[in-house]
């Protein structure tokens, strides 16, 4: 099969990859082998790329281009890319070169063999991570730590407790990315060596275990400045793998409140500060408010004037203790501080006279700011201050502003809207003008029609917007005689707000004449109306406005019959899915889906195949609520496709299917790294069946599967997934319940300490058993 050669390519490049293509072809191993050393990356990935999809027939001479002449770098690399890409039996060649006299060829061989994730290479790889060259026991220790396992992790804790200061360092880094309970101990011990402690901080850190957490939380007492950035940087670490994994980081925050000395911690990490940098302020304000306590929130408050970005940041998570210093130092800052620390004023106590004062700030995202604390804190008091504002020259700070307003249930608000609504500042009467129609104010009639005869075309827009929610007969009037008036963006409004309607005839009436408006903007305005009241008498005009020669009334016109039951209307759209018109065509794949016409699915389904990415992804949406058996194979195959933006259209279906087929789909993408995290994002939304289906998975799940699963059951945050946590404890294999111990004691789950305590009591593997004692403990 020719593939499509990559553009932005000289003529040259392109030329040899052609010829690369043709030498694939015809399986010449040899000449491809050769290739690698090509000049240009370009063909060189082309020649990987080609040797790759050869497997078998191309590992033995990769191998030999390994162990052979070793002065072609630019080669080597490209047969190390080849041979972890290769869909061959590699493992066997590969592992003979780890018998190689020259550690380079090692070196490689033990490269290979980790990104390919064999989990038969660890014995190798165990004993190369012992070999008397460093280089080689480097590749082998990092290879061991793209594996995983129980072996893996043992030839890492056997390198650390050699103390051999070049392979220490790789090694602690690769223990800590393992998340194995056992590397705790070793890391902890090192923190009081002064070679080493940096590095076992911050792979503690990486473990995302709450077990860390007691021997970091010891550096922020007694260890120097820099071991105290350093083991917050890694608490700030841990905090975000638990709340990656399970949802949240409470677990960690409460084992830190536990362990940590309050007032102590909160006076070296303020004396850590200064000499920081960005990040470490970052983590180390996290920490201050993890601690929660007055003297974390008087340092945090303290700091704002030394790192204010990260002091903010750690105030979010203070109790409302803190409230009323941070209300001061709102009052009392600039904008710049007000921006900062107003969206920590959210629905907080004692916040409202500070965000009244900072409506007048004269920074417009500061104004915007405290619009939206008053509209958390729904204080009626605040209304008539927020009306005074209604004006605001910003347009951000003015809709903060009408939505703080729209958010409050005060007695005075019609008085003062209907008053605004004459007010002759135009600005402040269209926004009051939105306001009556939120609320469709009984006396808001009048104003409406004095905002249509102002001669201002924003005014009389924005009283066509707000008439069809107020409940009066003249209000329908009036917008039927602003569909003939003579200015097309009056016509095109009054089209746009009939849509809004109770669809009476006069109504339906005008909007099909405005299917035939000269100008298209009324005419598009028009067909979406229609469809919105799915009015069956206009099937055939919109059917004739799908040729109109405006694009944008086709597609409102196909758009709107989607929304029609007629047999005309879905011969329409099967036939607009047809179009050479790309954006007709996936309007009516929208709307074959939407309607869920009689014979629609073949077409959806042959879309979702298309060659072109956007019409896929509009197909698989398209697909929405479509449960049929033949949908879940087109999904699965969607799933893999080469576009990212496919991908997640296919994993957002899946993630709604509701059988235990799209859970099967979902938890066997967890295995491409790729796919992963947008598959366990979906494996999270509780749809029916989805816990039995993961609970069912667990009972038969090892190696890295486990802690996934039970990450898609914490992440739903729901009492029905942390009792299947709880029931995991006791379920299937050990890394299975080696995980379900980890989550309930890091979600801190109080029905699951009996099931903790069974299982450090009971588990016949003494590493659960182990897990669960730590469990209890904290």
């Amino acid at each position: 099969m020719n593939r499509p050669l990559p553009l932005g390519l000289s003529q040259d490049d392109q030329r040899r990859l052609g010829e690369v293509e043709a030498l694939a072809g015809r399986g010449a191993v040899p000449e491809l082998v050769q290739r690698l050393s090509d000049p240009s990356w370009a063909v060189r990935r082309g020649v990987v790329d080609a040797l790759a999809r050869l497997g078998d027939p191309a590992v033995e001479p990769l191998c030999a281009a390994l162990a052979g002449d070793r002065g072609d770098e630019a080669l080597l690399a490209a047969a190390v890319d080849a041979l972890a890409a290769s869909r061959g039996e590699v493992d066997g060649p590969v592992g003979r070169l780890a018998e190689h006299a020259d550690p380079h060829v090692v070196a490689d061989a033990a490269q290979i063999l980790g990104r390919r994730r064999s989990g038969k290479a660890v014995p190798i790889l165990t004993r190369l991570a012992a070999h008397a060259d460093d280089n080689v026991a480097v590749a082998a220790l990092e290879a061991l730590g793209r594996i995983g396992g129980t072996a893996a992790v043992d030839a890492l804790l056997s390198t650390v407790a050699g103390g051999n200061f070049f392979r220490t360092f790789p090694a602690l880094e690769v223990l800590g990315r393992s998340g194995d309970p056992r590397a705790i101990a070793p890391l902890a011990r090192l923190l009081d060596s002064t070679f080493y402690a940096p590095e076992a901080a911050r792979a503690l850190g990486h473990t995302g275990l709450a077990a860390a957490v007691p021997p970091l939380a010891a550096q922020l007492h007694r260890g120097p400045e820099a071991l105290v950035r350093a083991a917050a940087v890694a608490l700030a670490d841990l905090h975000d793998a638990q709340r990656r994994q399970y949802g949240s980081g409470q677990g960690a925050e409460k084992a830190l409140r536990s362990a940590a000395l309050p007032q102590l911690a909160a006076s070296r990490l303020a004396q850590s500060v200064p000499g920081a940098t960005p990040d470490e302020q970052r983590a180390l304000a996290r920490v201050l408010g993890w601690l929660g306590s007055p003297e974390a929130s008087a340092t945090l408050l303290g700091l704002l004037e030394v790192a204010p970005e990260p002091a903010a940041e750690g105030l979010r998570s203070v109790g409302h203790d803190a409230d009323r210093q941070l209300g001061e130092a709102v009052r009392l800052g600039d904008s710049a501080r007000r921006k900062l620390l107003l969206p920590l004023l959210v629905g907080r106590a004692h916040a409202l006279e500070h965000a009244l004062l900072c409506l007048d700030d004269p920074a417009p995202e500061v104004r915007a700011a405290a619009a939206e604390v008053l509209s958390s804190l729904r204080e009626p008091a605040a209304v008539p201050v927020l009306f005074a504002h209604l004006g605001d020259p910003d347009l951000g700070a003015a809709r903060a502003v009408v939505g703080a307003v729209e958010s409050i249930a005060s007695a005075e608000t019609e008085q003062l809207a209907l008053a605004a609504a004459r007010s002759p500042d135009p600005r402040v009467r269209h926004a009051a003008l939105g306001v009556v129609a939120y609320f469709g104010f009984s006396g808001g009639l009048q104003v409406m029609e004095e905002a249509l005869a102002a001669g201002d075309e924003r005014l009389r827009d924005a009283a066509l917007a707000g008439l069809p929610y107020l409940d009066e007969p003249r209000a329908q009037e009036l917008l039927l005689a602003a569909a003939e008036h003579p200015s097309p963006r009056t016509r095109a409004s009054a089209m746009r707000a009939l849509g809004q309607t109770a669809g009476a005839p006069a109504a339906l009436a005008a909007l099909r004449r405005g299917v035939g408006d000269p100008d298209p903007w009324v005419a598009y305005y028009a067909c979406q109306a229609l469809g919105k009241q799915r009015d069956e008498a206009a099937a055939g005009q919109l059917v004739a406005a799908a040729r109109h020669p405006s694009g944008q009334v086709r597609v409102a016109a196909v758009e709107a019959l989607a929304h029609l039951a007629s047999e005309a209307a879905g011969a329409a759209l099967r036939a607009a899915a047809s179009s050479s018109d790309q954006d007709i065509r996936r309007a009516a794949l929208q709307g074959l889906g939407a309607s869920r016409a009689p014979g629609a699915l073949p077409t959806l389904l042959a879309a979702a195949g298309a060659g072109d990415r956007a019409t896929r992804v509009v197909a698989l949406t398209a697909l929405a609520d479509r449960d049929e058996p033949e949908v879940l194979p087109v999904l699965a195959q969607a799933a893999a496709d080469r576009d990212e933006e496919v991908r997640a259209a296919a994993v957002a279906r899946l993630a709604e299917w509701r059988n235990a087929g799209g859970t099967h789909v979902l938890i066997g993408l967890l295995g491409n790294p790729a796919a992963r995290e947008r598959a366990l994002e979906a494996l999270s939304l509780p749809t029916p069946g989805r816990i039995a289906g993961l609970l069912s998975a667990l009972e038969v799940a090892d190696g890295e599967l486990p802690p996934l699963l039970v990450s898609a059951l914490a992440r739903m945050d729901r009492p029905d997934a942390r009792a299947a946590i709880v029931s995991a404890v006791e379920l299937g294999g050990p890394a299975t319940r080696a995980a379900a111990v980890e989550a309930v004691g890091a979600l801190d789950l109080a029905d699951g300490r009996e099931a903790l305590a069974r299982a450090a009591e009971r588990d016949p593997d003494p590493g659960v058993r182990r897990l669960a004692a730590a469990a209890l403990a904290r």
